[in-house]
């Protein structure tokens, strides 16, 4: 039991420094909102403790909106029309998911699905988009998706950080988001591709201001284990493990313009494309496949190229 409980406890850390605070101290207003919403967010929320975050809200006129997974605003809710109806809630889902036995440590859990790189700020007031991206799974093999994000406003008041309301459970990707602009890289007039093309462009015209390029990429946890036994999982933790190594960076799967996949048997192909299809919208990176000898376990890994706007 002792040995177990220093398992998790590691992986906890390993977890924390992946995805560290990615601000530095000369973003001291970045890091201060990041550790808020983040750090001191997953660590209250997994105590069931509301004390730890209570002094983090501006009470007065505090108003929360709930997206309920919609992208029309025309659907969206004022569920919580006051920090009291929100301080509510929050200790009831508290409650709720951790009475659930996870598969994984539920405080890393959160920490390996939650990613905020986007802060802006203006004066004394600031705008940070935080997302939740993953799947939870319980020891019953049931699974809990997140695929939303959440826009915290937030305002300094006494030189500290506090949230003053949010907008919560806005789809983080729709179906119906199609031929995006994306700053630094777009599809080329006149590109063409076969009719039986996968789920990427033909080509792709990059102006970028840095470039980013991250390793292969595999369904392995922080311990170094290799997890989930069908393409279906281990393509999903895969592209899951590329969005925190880009995040550190402050990228999203949005700034890849180039993907090269190596897979164990391509015959799985198109159930590979079925996964990764799901979590990029147009244009799509360019993309390069091979079947390749792969490390004891691993059915697919996966490398990217990212512009840094």
């Amino acid at each position: 039991m002792k040995m177990q409980f220093l398992t998790i406890r590691s992986t906890i850390k390993n977890i924390r420094k992946m995805l560290r605070n990615p601000f530095s101290n000369d973003e001291s207003d970045r890091f201060e909102i990041w550790e808020m919403l983040v750090h001191r967010d997953i660590m209250a929320f997994v105590q069931q403790d509301w004390s730890m975050i209570a002094d983090d809200f501006i009470e007065e006129n505090f108003m929360g909106i709930d997206a309920g997974g919609h992208s029309d605003p025309n659907a969206w809710k004022l569920k919580f029309p006051d920090l009291q109806a929100y301080k509510k809630s929050w200790l009831e889902q508290a409650k709720s998911i951790n009475e659930i036995k996870w598969e994984e440590d539920i405080e890393a859990a959160l920490y390996r699905i939650t990613i905020l790189k986007d802060i802006e700020i203006n004066g004394k007031g600031a705008l940070a988009h935080k997302w939740f991206f993953g799947d939870l799974s319980s020891s019953d093999g049931k699974q809990k998706s997140m695929n939303w994000q959440t826009l915290y406003r937030c305002r300094k008041i006494n030189d500290k950080w506090k949230i003053a309301g949010f907008t919560g459970y806005i789809p983080h990707q729709s179906e119906s988001k199609k031929n995006c602009y994306i700053p630094g890289k777009e599809v080329p007039a006149g590109a063409s591709q076969h009719k039986t093309a996968g789920p990427y462009s033909p080509v792709l015209q990059i102006n970028p201001k840095q470039l980013v390029v991250i390793s292969g990429q595999a369904a392995i946890n922080p311990e170094g284990t290799v997890r989930g036994e069908t393409i279906e999982k281990q393509t999903k933790l895969t592209l899951e493990n590329c969005r925190n190594q880009l995040a550190s960076v402050r990228c999203s799967l949005d700034d890849v313009f180039k993907v090269k996949v190596y897979m164990k048997d391509l015959d799985e192909w198109a159930r590979f494309n079925k996964i990764y299809k799901e979590y990029f919208v147009e244009p799509r990176p360019v993309r390069t496949a091979v079947q390749a000898g792969l490390l004891t376990g691993l059915l697919v890994e996966i490398e990217m190229w990212a512009v840094k706007r």
